[in-house]
């Protein structure tokens, strides 16, 4: 059974930052292409992407975490990070990681959460001003 378990969220205030991690367990593939991304969701609004990986290390972002977040990787501990950085009050939502098997990152302008095949149950991140 695939499990992603996120952990990291928490509050801050505006101008901090935050590291969450998800650790993944069960899925045995990893030698074959694969994405894994960050997602979240405000209240009240729909699930975005916010950050990719591919299996071959490229990254990608949406426009709004450009420049602030980081996303990386730690095969050997089969661990997807997002190191977050100068937040503000708009990144307020419940992060999520996903993984897709056997394919690679769409652009996450016209990636959808049903392109992902296994999600974390998410981890809450609230920026105060």
């Amino acid at each position: 059974q695939v499990q992603l378990v996120e952990s990291g969220g928490g509050s801050v205030e505006a101008g901090g930052s935050l590291r969450l991690s998800c650790v993944v367990s069960g899925y045995f593939y990893f030698h074959s292409r694969y994405c894994m991304a960050w997602f979240r969701q405000p209240p009240g609004q729909s699930r975005e992407g916010v950050a990719s990986i591919d299996s071959d290390g490229t990254t990608r972002y949406a426009d709004s975490a450009k420049g602030r977040f980081t996303i990386s990787k730690d095969n050997a501990k089969n661990t997807l990070y997002l190191q977050m950085n100068t937040l503000k009050p708009d990144d307020t939502a419940m992060y999520y990681c996903a993984l897709r098997g056997l394919f690679g990152c769409e652009p996450l302008a016209t990636a959808t959460p049903a392109d992902y095949h296994y999600w974390g149950q998410g981890t809450q991140v609230t920026v105060s001003s």
